[in-house]
């Protein structure tokens, strides 16, 4: 049931942009999974914060990353929510087909307008894209196209792109569970896959970056990885249970070897990340009754003492410092207990409609600050005026993108999974 209008309409008078701002925040929320939708939110504005203070405050920012990585608290706080919620969406599916239909039309049209818009705003000369070297254009468009960039050896469009690498190796991975029948073992997965992060960083294991590309090139390694996820997503979406049991296996398969072997962040975060979001996994299935609470502590008590234990051993570093990283690790495992314990709650709607259109303030707000930097330029000293003005201008224009690109694309997507639905 649909929320009554906050400003009456008039005939006499059209309504004022004030208006149609808070029709479109009624229409953007609340969530039935508030909880969720407000850790997304607080994710979301932390990340905004991590990278528009390179712009606004440097300073601030200068002392504050090595006691707390903002971005590291803000991307785990995310993949726990990924976690939690995207195995319990394949399952109610009950589909592998109808799942991929879902994430496809949840994620890939903005992410296509938000890249659109930055190259058509570097054609005229007020963003800049980064640089891919010898890649040529139709290797880095195919290298997006399946959002598996960062883990083939091409930089992202959008520095915030690599999350959405780690999401998808994610998605494969659910899937070859879920046609393996292996599902219900989020728990040991996660145990697992923390073990193995502790035990590299331990014994040393040290890859350089996007080993795998330098080994085999980066164009054949996409082209391999690409015809892999076609067809894994075709096979594991088919009729045949041979044919779905093989296609899972295929994109799985895929996704931890990018992981494990031709990631730009080290092996043992790899493994992290993927631990972290198996770990949400495990918490839902206890939430519901699929697994018990006695299991998924003990995977968070594992999870966390390898996350931490490696990254302490992994030590300090030009681009890393161990306590920011282990604080922020901390602090988002933290915030997901909290909003987990405040589930029966009532939530805060500013919170959930920050969350609706988190994905929107994730995708947009680098587009913004490349035109700010580009044209602008970059603060010397802090300037907390400009980081609020900042927000102020990114987040109508998020409730914007949220309501004309990502409502109706997922309606769509509902609508089309709805169609082909088995029966």
């Amino acid at each position: 049931m649909e929320s009554p209008p906050l400003v009456p309409a008039s005939p006499a008078h059209p309504p004022s942009a004030s208006s149609r701002l808070l029709k479109v925040i009624a229409v953007a929320g609340p969530s039935r999974l508030g909880w969720l939708d407000a850790l997304r939110g607080i994710a979301a504005l932390v990340v905004v914060f991590d990278h528009s203070s390179y712009t606004f405050m440097t300073e601030f920012r200068r002392e504050l990353m090595p006691q707390f990585n903002t971005s590291r608290y803000g991307i785990m706080v995310f993949f726990l929510v990924s976690g939690y919620i995207i195995p319990a969406s394949l399952e109610r599916r009950g589909c592998v087909r109808t799942f991929w239909i879902g994430r496809i039309f949840r994620v890939y049209p903005l992410w296509a307008a938000v890249v659109t818009v930055l190259l058509a705003l570097n054609l005229l000369g007020i963003a800049e894209v980064r640089d891919f070297g010898q890649q040529s254009a139709a290797t880095v468009a195919v290298a997006h196209a399946t959002m598996l960039q960062e883990l083939l050896g091409t930089p992202s469009l959008l520095l915030v792109l690599w999350t959405l690498s780690y999401e998808m190796a994610f998605y494969l991975l659910v899937v070859a569970l879920f046609t393996t029948r292996l599902h219900q073992q989020s728990a040991a997965v996660a145990v697992v896959l923390a073990v193995l992060a502790a035990v590299s960083v331990t014994a040393g294991v040290a890859l350089p970056s996007s080993a795998l590309s330098g080994l085999v090139g980066t164009g054949p390694l996409i082209t391999f990885a690409s015809i892999a996820m076609g067809a894994a997503l075709c096979c594991a979406s088919a009729g045949s249970p041979v044919l779905r049991g093989f296609g899972g296996a295929l994109g799985g398969v895929t996704a931890l070897v990018l992981v494990s072997f031709n990631s730009t962040v080290p092996l043992w975060e790899s493994l992290v990340i993927l631990a972290v979001m198996f770990f949400g996994t495990a918490v839902h299935r206890a939430e519901n009754g699929q697994s018990t609470w006695r299991c998924a502590a003990g995977a968070a008590v594992i999870v966390v003492a390898c996350a931490v234990g490696s990254a302490y051993r992994y030590g300090d570093g030009d681009h890393f410092t161990r306590r920011g990283w282990i604080v922020a690790f901390l602090l988002a495992v933290l915030t997901f207990g909290a909003g987990l314990a405040s589930r029966r709650r009532r939530i805060p709607r500013m919170l959930t409609v920050l969350g609706t259109i988190s994905y929107s303030v994730y995708l947009v707000h680098p587009v913004l600050l490349a035109v700010i930097d580009s044209t602008v330029g970059r603060r010397r000293q802090d300037s907390l005026a400009l980081e609020v003005a900042f927000f102020t201008v990114l987040l109508p224009l998020c409730l914007l993108t949220h309501r004309y690109i990502e409502a109706p694309s997922q309606a769509y997507g509902r609508r089309l999974a709805h169609r082909v639905q088995p029966p």
